[in-house]
C-alpha cells in the first residue's frame, strides 16, 4: 500500500513547493508534479503516470481536490479510475477520503463548488473582454497568417491545396483568407489537380 503523491499548478510562474512540502509530510513515497491547466487531464502527463503506475491498496494523495480537477466529470473519472483500480483518494487539507462515505460525499460536494468556481472565472474573464474591446483597448490575438503571402502563393499559380501544404494551414484557411481581399483584388480560387 503506497501513497502517491500529485501536485499541480496552473502556470509557469507559480510554484508547488508548499504542496510537495505537504505530501511529503503525509507520507508519499512518489509525487510527480506539472504546471498544466486542471480544467481538462489533456496534457497532464504527470498524473496519467500515476494513474498508469497505481495499484490496488495504493493511495492517491492530492494537497486539495482543486489540484486534481476542476471538473465534476474529470473528478469522477479520476475517482471511477482509482475505484476500478481498488485504489483510493486522500486529500491532505480537506476531509477527502475515499475510503469512508463522508469522504465521498465532500469529495462530490467540493468537485461542484471546482467546477462553479471555473466557470465564474470564465464569466468574468469573458466580461472583462467584452469591456476592453468597447473601450477599444482589447484587439484580440494577433493573425498568424499574411493574408497577402496567400494572395502572392495564388498570383504565382499555386491552387488551394498547394497553398495549404506550402504554409502547412487547412484548405478552409486558404479559402477563408482569400474571401477576406477587397471585392476589387478577388480571384476565384483556381480549381483543379494540384
Amino acid at each position: 500500500m503506497a501513497l502517491y503523491g500529485y501536485a499541480r499548478v496552473s502556470t509557469l510562474d507559480q510554484d508547488y513547493d508548499g504542496q510537495i512540502a505537504a505530501l511529503e509530510a503525509a507520507g508519499c513515497q512518489v509525487i510527480r508534479s506539472e504546471k498544466m491547466s486542471g480544467t481538462t487531464r489533456k496534457g497532464r502527463s504527470e498524473l496519467q503516470i500515476l494513474l498508469e503506475f497505481i495499484r490496488p491498496g495504493d493511495t492517491l494523495v492530492v494537497t486539495r481536490i482543486d489540484r486534481l480537477a476542476r471538473s465534476v466529470a474529470d473528478l469522477q473519472d479520476i475517482v471511477r479510475f482509482l475505484r476500478d483500480r481498488e485504489a483510493d483518494l486522500k486529500a491532505t487539507e480537506q476531509p477527502i477520503d475515499t475510503r469512508s462515505a463522508a469522504g465521498k460525499a465532500f469529495l462530490d460536494m467540493l468537485g461542484v463548488f471546482s467546477e462553479f468556481e471555473t466557470n465564474l472565472r470564465r464569466e468574468r474573464q469573458l466580461e472583462g473582454i467584452k469591456r476592453a474591446k468597447a473601450r477599444g483597448v482589447y484587439k484580440g490575438r494577433p493573425p498568424k497568417l499574411d493574408p497577402g503571402q496567400v494572395q502572392s502563393l495564388q498570383n504565382e499559380g499555386l491552387g488551394p491545396t498547394a497553398i495549404a501544404r506550402r504554409l502547412d494551414i487547412s484548405r478552409a484557411s486558404v479559402y477563408r483568407l482569400l474571401a477576406k481581399r477587397p471585392a476589387g483584388d478577388r480571384q476565384a480560387p483556381r480549381l483543379g489537380s494540384d
